[in-house]
C-alpha cells in the first residue's frame, strides 16, 4: 500500500492541475541592465545567448558571447577592451560568435571539463558511430560543439576562482545541462551574483531537455543537475543570471523549486521496473524448460530462451508443420545460436524458419537477422517506418543504431540491414494456421511496431522493449526508459503505445530481453497513468508552453545526418523542420559551415502551418581545397523573430 500511495501522489504532484509556463519574456534591444542602481557596471545583451559584461574604466569582461553581437555595442559605454571571455559551458549557441573576436586581443576561460569539446569540436561528430563513444546516449551524442574551434587560454577546474582588476569570481562546477558546465559566482558586498549558465531559467524551468539526458534511462544528467542546483542554492544570489530568459532576483527560492520538480520528476523517469536489482526474478513466471538446453516453453507453440543474466532478444513461434518464425533475434553468440537451432530440429521437430520480424529499430533486436539470412534463409520483415531508419541508420543521429554494436557477419561489419517485407500499420498476414496483424506500436521509440494474434487460446502481442514489468508488482508501471534521442515525444511515443495495449486488452504479453507479462491488465492502466503523468511532468519542467521544443532533439534536423563531400563536389540534404504550435510558425534557418563548405541556399526562410512540418533542400558544397575530414554544420534558428542560435547540426566527411 506505501509504494501504491507514493505512486498516487506522484501522479497527483504531476498532472494534478495544468502546469504554468513563465510568462514569455522578450529581450531589450541592444544592452540592458538587469540592475542598474545595485550594479551600474553590469550589462547584459541577448543574441543567441544572454553575453554579460561587466565594465571596469574602459575595460570588460564577458561571460558567454553567443553570436557576438555584443561586441558592436560596447564602444556605447566606453568599453575598447575586452580582456577576457568566460564560457559557462561548450554549447554552440554560447560561443558561436568566436570569431569576432579576431583583433580584441580577448582571452578565453572556459570549464577544463569541457576543453577538448572546445578545442576539438569535429572529435565529437563521427561517421561511424559505436555504443561507447564518449558524451553519447549509445552512439547519439547529447554535446553539441561549435563549428569552429574555440583555443582556451585558462581551463576551470571544478572549485577553482579567477581574479580580474580586484574581483574574485568563484568558478563552481554546476554539470547537469552540459557534462562540464560552470557557473561564476562574484561577492558584492554581504550577497552574490551568480552567472549560472543553463542550469536554471526563469521560473524554475529548464532550457533543454535533450542537453541534460546523458544515458539511457538512469537519470544521470538529472542527479548531476539536481545536485548542482543545490550548491549555488547554497550562495542565496541576489541575482541569478541565466545565459537564457530574464535574470532573476530570487534565485534561492527558484532553486529550491526546482529541485523538487526534478524530484518528482526523477520519480517518474527512471525505469518502472526493478532493472539491474530484483529483475531476474520476475521477468518470466510462466515458461517452462524443455528439451533444448536453456529453450523455455511459454505456450504449446510459443518459445524463448532463459538463463541467469541471459536476456537475449528472440521469440520463436513454432508451428504444428514444424516451421517456425521469430519476433526479433539479437545479442547471441552465434555458435551458441546455431547449436541450439540444430537441438530445435532434432529434439522439437523444427524444420526451418521462415520469417524474422524484429520489434523495432534499435540493433540488439536483430544482431543475428543477417546471419540467419545467409545461414537458414530467413526472410527480414517489418513495418514501413523501419524501414530508412534500419537500411539506413548513418543518416540519422538515433541511439542505438544497428552499426553501434560493432558486429561482423563472416569478417565484415554489420552496418545496416535490408527487408525483404514492409508492412502498413494494421496490415495481417496469415501463417501456418495462424493469423497476426503488425501494428505500429510506439513508445520508447517512434519507430516500432506490435506483432499480434492468437495463440493456443491466448491473445499475445509481442512488444519489444516498450515495457517490461511484474504484472503482479503494484510498483511497477512498465516503460523501460525515456530516451528522446529514440525519436520519443511521449504522444507519438508511450502514451500512444499505452492507448493501443488498453485498446487491445492482450492476455499475454511478449516483452524484449525474455520478459514475459501474463494477466497484464492492471499493469497496462498503471503504463497507462505513467504516460500522461510523464509528460505531464516535463511541462512543469519546460519555459516553453510547447515542451516538445524542450525535449526533442529532431525540431530541425538534416536527413542524411552524416555525408560524404568529395573535394570540389556538392551534396544534397534535407533540413526537416517541426512546428509543435498550435498555430503558424516562421522560420528563418541560417546554414553555418566552416572553412571550405558552402551552403546553397545560405539561409532557409519559410512559414509552416500549426502542428506540421516540412523538408527543405540545401546543397553543401565543398571547395577545390576544403580540409579533408570531418567537419561540423551548423543551423542557426529564429522562429517567430526569436534567436535559437546553432542549436542543431550536420556531420560532413570533406574526401579527396
Amino acid at each position: 500500500m506505501k509504494t501504491l500511495r507514493l505512486f498516487a501522489s506522484l501522479l497527483l504532484a504531476s498532472c494534478g492541475s495544468a502546469p504554468v509556463a513563465p510568462a514569455a519574456w522578450t529581450a531589450p534591444a541592444g544592452l540592458w541592465r538587469p540592475d542598474p542602481a545595485g550594479h551600474p557596471d553590469l550589462y547584459a545583451f541577448t543574441d543567441t545567448c544572454n553575453a554579460y559584461v561587466i565594465k571596469d574604466g574602459d575595460a570588460a569582461i564577458l561571460i558567454d558571447l553567443g553570436d557576438g553581437g555584443v561586441l558592436d555595442h560596447l564602444a556605447g559605454i566606453g568599453v575598447k577592451h575586452v580582456e577576457w571571455v568566460l564560457f559557462t559551458h561548450h554549447h554552440r549557441e554560447q560561443c558561436q560568435g568566436f570569431p569576432k573576436l579576431k583583433g580584441w586581443n580577448a582571452k578565453v576561460g572556459a570549464p577544463q571539463a569541457e576543453r577538448d569539446l572546445f578545442e576539438q569540436p569535429a572529435k565529437y561528430r563521427k561517421m561511424n558511430v559505436r555504443l561507447g563513444d564518449p558524451f553519447t546516449v549509445h552512439g547519439a551524442s547529447y554535446v553539441r560543439p561549435p563549428v569552429h574551434p574555440v583555443p582556451v587560454d585558462r581551463g576551470f577546474a571544478r572549485m577553482d576562482t579567477f581574479a580580474w582588476r580586484g574581483r574574485e569570481f568563484r568558478c563552481i562546477e554546476t554539470r547537469g545541462n552540459s557534462p562540464g558546465g560552470m557557473s561564476y559566482l562574484l561577492q558584492r558586498g554581504d550577497r552574490w551574483i551568480a552567472f549560472t549558465g543553463d542550469l536554471m531559467m526563469d521560473g524554475a524551468t529548464m532550457h533543454a531537455w535533450f542537453d541534460t539526458e546523458w544515458d539511457y534511462g538512469f537519470a544521470a544528467g538529472i542527479y548531476a543537475i539536481t545536485n548542482s542546483a543545490g550548491q549555488v542554492q547554497g550562495y542565496d544570489p541576489e541575482w541569478m543570471l541565466p545565459s537564457h530568459g530574464p535574470a532573476i532576483p530570487d534565485g534561492a527560492r527558484q532553486l529550491g523549486l526546482y529541485q523538487e520538480k526534478l524530484r518528482r520528476f526523477e520519480m517518474l523517469f527512471v525505469r518502472g521496473y526493478d532493472v539491474n536489482t530484483f529483475s531476474g526474478a520476475t521477468q518470466d513466471k510462466f515458461a517452462k524448460p524443455t528439451a533444448v538446453p536453456h529453450l523455455w516453453q511459454v505456450l504449446p507453440h510459443l518459445y524463448k530462451f532463459r538463463g541467469p543474466n541471459f536476456s537475449p532478444n528472440f521469440c520463436l513461434v513454432l508451428a504444428d508443420s514444424g516451421r517456425g518464425l521469430l519476433v526479433d533475434c539479437g545479442l547471441f553468440d552465434e555458435k551458441f545460436l546455431g547449436d541450439s537451432i540444430a537441438l530445435m530440429k532434432e529434439r522439437l521437430g523444427l524444420k526451418g524458419i521462415d520469417v524474422m520480424i524484429p520489434t523495432h529499430m534499435h540493433g540488439d533486436h536483430f544482431l543475428q537477422g543477417p546471419w540467419l539470412r545467409k545461414h537458414h534463409g530467413v526472410k527480414l520483415w517489418a513495418i514501413d517506418r523501419m524501414g530508412p531508419v534500419c537500411e539506413h541508420p548513418e543518416r540519422f543521429d538515433y541511439s542505438a543504431p544497428i552499426q553501434a554494436y560493432n558486429q561482423k557477419l563472416d569478417g565484415q561489419p554489420v552496418e545496416s540491414v535490408t527487408f525483404d517485407r514492409l508492412f502498413k500499420d494494421g496490415e495481417s498476414f496469415d501463417w501456418e494456421g495462424f493469423r497476426f496483424t503488425i501494428d505500429w506500436m510506439p513508445g520508447q521509440t517512434e519507430f516500432a511496431l506490435a506483432v499480434q494474434g492468437m495463440i493456443d487460446g491466448k491473445k499475445v502481442v509481442f512488444t519489444g522493449d516498450n515495457l517490461f514489468a511484474d504484472p503482479d508488482d503494484p510498483r511497477h508501471t512498465g516503460h523501460e526508459c525515456v530516451n528522446a534521442r529514440n525519436s520519443a515525444i511521449l504522444e507519438e511515443g508511450y502514451i500512444l503505445g499505452a492507448e493501443y495495449l488498453a485498446r487491445l486488452k492482450p492476455d499475454l504479453i511478449m516483452g524484449g530481453h525474455s520478459y514475459v507479462m501474463g494477466r497484464p491488465a492492471g499493469l497496462i492502466e498503471r503504463y497507462r497513468t505513467w504516460a500522461y503523468a510523464m509528460r505531464d511532468s516535463f511541462r512543469t519542467l519546460s519555459a516553453d508552453p510547447d515542451y516538445e521544443y524542450m525535449f526533442d532533439p529532431f525540431w530541425v534536423r538534416a536527413e542524411p545526418y552524416r555525408v560524404k563531400v568529395p573535394r570540389g563536389g556538392a551534396v544534397e540534404i534535407d533540413v526537416h523542420v517541426r512546428n509543435f504550435r498550435p498555430r503558424p510558425q516562421a522560420h528563418s534557418i541560417a546554414v553555418a559551415a566552416p572553412p571550405g563548405l558552402s551552403a546553397e541556399p545560405s539561409v532557409l526562410q519559410g512559414t509552416l502551418a500549426a502542428k506540421s512540418r516540412g523538408p527543405f533542400k540545401v546543397r553543401l558544397r565543398a571547395a577545390a581545397d576544403a580540409k579533408p575530414g570531418v567537419a561540423i554544420v551548423a543551423f542557426d534558428i529564429t522562429l517567430d523573430g526569436k534567436r535559437y542560435g546553432q542549436v542543431f547540426d550536420a556531420v560532413v566527411d570533406v574526401v579527396p
